[in-house]
């Protein structure tokens, strides 16, 4: 083992997960620590959490219990993972999961580097665009847990961490490497704790990640793991080779959306005008018995067509409001999450082996609910967003975060199959 993640939500392990793969490294992804060894041939090992939205303490309590698992299985150098969009409040939990495992590691310094430019994620100035507005600015503002209303990567890490921020700027970054590692040499001297680097392209994460190399800990989103992952392959005279076994075979393949982000509604309408779809009623959800049956039988009557049948829950931002303001927001999104956990597990029982599934808390109950307890990573079908096989089931799956992937990503992950 030489690189160990603790992602703090699971589409986002699988994201950072893929780019491990797609840069040479033999990566499994867990779910949740594990209470034995893992005896497995990896580079890496990614530990999904559910730490991005939970209670800080809790979310402090599952990060060193992974670390300490990711230590013990040998790891030499580790990475906090969070989204790209920098998800959290003005407590936590980025901030305070970073202070646990700097203490834990008995070290001082690390850096924060949140960017994915090939998905529109970028850092200048220390200030985080997305899709070139200001995070504040963006509809992450209006998130509905974690509404983020200030792009300020310093601001937000300083009110939430025990620490000092510090900035490497993008024009000491385009001067190499040794420009940075003098920066964080700096910014050491002046004791700052979390060095917030600009990030504008690709290049620029392969320069950060070279710049990385001797830090025990980084944090950041899925987008520098390409930099990290190379410095670990290029140790190893460019050995490394990503699995082979995470590639889907063909089989009974269902849709499964409960995500509402901008991007998935696009996605849903679109496939809609292709296979066969059905929208979830979340008052039958939450009072019909016998409506999970009906939703299995009616997805095993439409597993024959050209494309696999879909089942969303997904809807856009009007219709959203109006189904919490009458059912509560709490209630409706634990009753889509419960039914979901539900088909998917009838699903299996009908002989589905492929699933598709949209959205971070839908992909976590569905996967928790197929008994999953690790993936093989195979290909990207999106950046961010690859096939993942079970390591002991007969069983693939592609887990989409809400906003990644085009208009036709449902279509695309079924182009995969092999037979």
């Amino acid at each position: 083992m030489l690189l160990g993640v603790i992602a703090d939500d699971f589409t986002g392990a699988t994201d950072i997960a893929g780019f491990l793969v797609a840069n040479g490294m033999k990566t499994i992804q867990l779910n949740g620590v594990p209470a034995d060894a893992l005896s497995a041939d990896a580079d890496a090992v990614v530990i999904s959490l559910k730490s991005r939205s939970c209670p800080v303490d809790q979310a402090v309590t599952d990060s060193v219990a992974a670390l300490r698992w990711l230590q013990a299985a040998g790891c030499q150098q580790f990475y906090f993972k969070y989204c790209s969009t920098f998800d959290s409040t003005a407590d936590g939990n980025i901030g305070p999961v970073t202070d646990a495992l700097l203490a834990e590691l008995n070290e001082s310094f690390t850096v924060i580097c949140p960017s994915l430019p090939v998905n529109g994620r970028t850092v200048c100035h220390g200030n985080l665009f997305v899709n070139g507005e200001l995070l504040s600015e963006s509809g992450m503002r209006h998130h509905p847990v974690t509404p983020m209303t200030d792009a300020n990567l310093m601001r937000l890490m300083n009110a939430q961490a025990q620490g000092v921020s510090g900035l490497v700027d993008y024009q000491t970054i385009d001067q190499g490497t040794s420009a940075v590692v003098a920066a964080f040499d700096q910014l050491r001297a002046q004791g700052v704790q979390y060095a917030v680097v600009d990030t504008l392209n690709n290049q620029h994460l392969v320069t950060i990640g070279e710049a990385c190399k001797n830090l025990k800990l980084v944090t950041g989103g899925s987008g520098l793991a390409a930099g990290i992952a190379r410095n670990w392959v290029t140790a190893q005279s460019g050995q490394a080779e990503a699995l082979s076994t995470g590639h889907p075979q063909a089989g009974k393949t269902v849709v499964l959306s409960g995500s509402c982000s901008v991007m998935t509604n696009k996605q849903v309408g679109q496939y809609q005008r292709v296979a066969p779809h059905f929208a979830l009623d979340v008052k039958a959800c939450l009072t019909d018995d016998n409506y999970c049956n009906a939703v299995c039988d009616w997805v095993v009557d439409n597993l024959d067509g050209e494309y696999a049948p879909m089942v969303f829950a997904t809807a856009n931002p009007e219709m959203l409001k109006v189904i919490q303001a009458e059912y509560g927001a709490q209630a409706s999104s634990l009753a889509v999450e419960q039914f979901f956990s539900q088909l998917a597990h009838r699903l299996r029982e009908q002989g589905v082996r492929n699933f598709i599934v949209a959205g971070g808390e839908t992909s976590g109950v569905v996967t928790q609910s197929l008994g999953v307890k690790g993936f093989h990573i195979g290909p990207q079908i999106a950046p961010g967003v690859p096939w993942v096989t079970a390591i002991d089931q007969d069983l693939s799956l592609a887990l989409k975060s809400g906003n990644f992937g085009d208009e036709s990503f449902f279509t695309t992950a079924q182009g995969f199959f092999h037979d």
